[in-house]
């Protein structure tokens, strides 16, 4: 078997897939074993593959799949070679079958529904497992009725223990007895899940399989179609597997819809950076040392298999919000100025945003935060008041305010430093703090409570909005 880790000499050089079903959305579990999968080919200089699992027609609709190729190029994974879709090769599924059945593998089951029913239900009642009991496995097919329905059913080791080297989980074995006759081929031809994705593994050339834990009862069967067929065709090497730990609610439960959003799609509509999910979803259940942030390019350095949990990761929205925050706090002004123009619509000028953002950026978590936070610059007057502060601007307020304008229309130099020193100036004479002029001052100017510091506003309005907006409602 393949190593876990290493590509040294007389190794296969290393391919991994990530092959995910189209059902709507990229689940965030999915994204991260696409993450792992794609940071230890590329860490290994190997390859690293795309397949979509798309044979459930009903669910698989182009809308879905573009989602999924849209999310993953968003988090920045770029896999090699063209994207295999599995619904494209049921031949190459059903003539695996058929090669099985030839040499004696796999056999043909006449067993109606009717009776398989009846044989779950005498199990049941004999508190059995509820598995096929192998009825045709030694049967002749001629025993059937003429033209009966049938399906193609794998013959698997009746004695011992299949044994798996998982490098995540360790050495992990089942009783043979535990796995049944399961169905490769149904009646209308159609290849099962359980054949189409080791055949696919097969002919993709994976040599490590990284993916969820909830698979890990799968490799028991997926290995015996493997080892079956090593005596029919070449290149039906096993792969090293590699089951991760499902991501868990911060309360220890399974990630479900009741923990928040569950798509990578969702994290992009709260505003989440993609650098930020990309780091966030590395660290849960990988680490390296104490350092939580990495670049794409350190993750690829670093990342080994090895390094994965065996237990669960927990997913903690505070931390991933507190993460956010500190990428847009890093990032690119210019790029977040077009980010948040977006988010802010056509009035938007993404020239007055970049030159905002170092003041802006400070507080917000993420995007949707930092287009509230901006949208004061664009709205026009008059100003609609949050309910806060509408408040603020009682009688006293708007007199002050009136005052505070025929200081700042006499200031020649609309400086931070100098609109500073004028306001300070005139809250030492009234005997207030620089607060008790600074909020209602702030309400007038963006509308709301919260803003950027209320002389970093006055510059980034100008002195011509920003009188207009004081005057509006000093009633001046």
């Amino acid at each position: 078997m393949a190593s876990s880790s290493g590509n040294g000499s007389g190794q296969r050089p290393v391919v991994t897939r990530f092959a995910p079903s189209p059902t709507g959305f990229l689940h965030i579990g999915n994204a991260r074993t696409g993450l792992f999968s794609w940071l230890y080919a590329r860490h290994h200089g190997g390859k690293a593959l795309l397949r979509i699992e798309d044979t459930d027609k009903a669910r698989s609709t182009q809308e879905a799949i573009d989602v999924i190729l849209d999310g993953l190029d968003w988090l920045g994974l770029d896999f090699d070679g063209e994207t295999v879709y599995q619904s494209q090769r049921a031949d190459r599924h059903a003539e695996v079958a058929n090669k099985l059945l030839e040499a004696g593998h796999a056999y043909k089951c006449f067993a109606t529904q009717d009776e398989l029913a009846e044989m779950r239900e005498q199990q049941k009642a004999a508190k059995q497992p509820m598995r096929y009991d192998g009825r045709w496995r030694d049967r002749d097919p001629s025993e059937a009725p003429a033209g009966a329905p049938f399906v193609i059913r794998i013959k698997t080791p009746e004695g011992g223990e299949t044994v798996i080297e998982d490098a995540v989980q360790g050495r992990v074995k089942v009783d043979n007895r535990e796995i049944d006759d399961f169905i490769l081929l149904r009646a209308d031809g159609s290849p099962t899940y359980m054949l189409a994705v080791v055949v696919d593994d097969m002919d993709m050339g994976c040599t490590h399989i990284i993916r969820g834990d909830d698979h890990l009862n799968n490799a028991f069967r997926q290995i015996q179609v493997i080892r079956a067929m090593q005596g029919i065709e070449e290149g039906w090497e096993e792969p090293t597997y590699a089951h991760v730990p499902l991501i868990h609610g911060n309360d220890g439960a399974k990630l479900s819809k009741r923990h928040g959003a569950l798509g990578v799609r969702d994290y992009r509509e709260m505003g989440i950076l993609p650098e930020t999910l990309f780091n966030y979803l590395l660290r849960l259940g990988w680490g390296h040392g104490d350092q939580e942030e990495f670049t794409k390019e350190e993750a690829i350095a670093l990342f080994d298999i090895d390094a994965v949990n065996k237990g669960p990761s927990r997913f903690d929205m505070k931390k991933l919000l507190n993460m956010n925050g500190n990428y847009i706090r890093a990032a690119d002004d210019a790029r977040l100025a077009g980010l948040v123009a977006k988010l802010i619509g056509p009035e938007a000028d993404e020239k007055l945003l970049t030159e905002a953002m170092p003041v802006l950026k400070t507080r917000a978590r993420d995007l949707n935060e930092l287009a509230d936070g901006a949208a004061f610059l664009f709205k026009q007057r008059p100003l609609e008041m949050t309910e806060k502060a509408a408040e603020l601007l009682d009688d006293e307020a708007k007199g002050r305010l009136a005052a505070i304008s025929a200081r700042l229309h006499s200031e020649t130099d609309w400086t931070i430093e100098a609109l500073e020193a004028n306001l300070k100036a005139y809250a030492e004479e009234l005997g207030l703090g620089l607060g008790k002029l600074a909020q209602p001052l702030r309400a007038a100017l963006t509308g709301q409570t919260t803003s950027p510091g209320i002389f970093d506003v006055l510059v980034l309005l100008g002195r011509e909005e920003s009188l207009a907006r004081i005057d509006a409602q000093a009633g001046g």
